[in-house]
């Protein structure tokens, strides 16, 4: 489903903010990526987007390349970046149908989903107000219903969670795990260890650029007593 093959970005044409970094995310999974802050997550995020071009390397999604075929590709994923940026001036139904016109959703099909989702995450009361009023976390949960709306192959959740209340966050977890039982795909990352650990099926973690573990979090733990965290903190020590 999403393919990185010796990726790598440098914004000064010297030190790589992303290093060599290859990994394969099959159908099916929920993968955790995680690092230390500046370890390259986003920059990786970006890459697989299409909002930044790799410096080296090759990056395809449901075998397209989203450098040659960037429509095609994009088509397949829908993206929660880290931060709400979104159009404030308007309505917050004007948005979601935004994303449904992109995404060429039905008509019916969209009226349906945007309801479901917008109820579940109990802002379906003000998708008729500018989003500029909106909170933090109305903006969070507005960025994750359109994203939702259709249903595409891939979901890229980039901190997902940040500005969720808990039983939102519940709501989010359970259709990330519903949509790969269902065939989906989800990349997410997150800070919080201990939602990574208890929801991803793999996880990736990078430092400094580098990829320096890709396994289940069994075979990361080498059997022993620890949890996401501990693993974590030890390998970033010592990189």
């Amino acid at each position: 489903m999403l393919i990185l093959e010796n990726v790598s970005k440098s914004y000064d044409g010297k030190k790589y903010a992303v290093d060599n970094l290859s990994l394969e995310i099959s159908k099916g999974e929920i993968f955790g990526f995680v690092g230390p802050n500046g370890a390259g997550k986003t920059t990786t995020i970006r890459m697989i987007t299409g909002i930044l071009s790799p410096t080296k390397g090759r990056i395809t999604i449901n075998g397209r390349d989203i450098s040659d075929k960037p429509i095609e590709a994009k088509r397949n994923f829908t993206y929660v970046p880290d931060h709400p940026e979104i159009f404030k001036s308007i309505r917050g139904i004007d948005y979601l149908n935004f994303i449904a016109d992109m995404y060429e959703v039905p008509v019916d099909v969209r009226r349906e989903r945007i309801e479901k989702f917008t109820r579940d995450f109990e802002i379906y009361d003000d998708l008729t107000r500018p989003i500029n009023s909106y909170s933090h976390g109305m903006k969070q949960k507005l960025l994750i219903s359109g994203a939702l709306i259709p249903d595409p192959n891939l979901f890229i959740l980039d901190e997902p969670l940040s500005g969720l209340d808990p039983r939102s966050a519940r709501i989010l977890k359970d259709i990330m795990r519903y949509h790969c039982e269902n065939g989906g795909t989800v990349f997410f990352s997150s800070h919080i260890l201990e939602v990574v650990e208890n929801l991803c099926d793999r996880v990736a973690i990078i430092n400094r650029g580098k990829l320096i573990a890709c396994d289940t979090l069994e075979n990361i733990k080498r059997n022993k007593d620890k949890t996401l965290e501990d693993i974590f903190l030890e390998l970033t020590d010592n990189e």
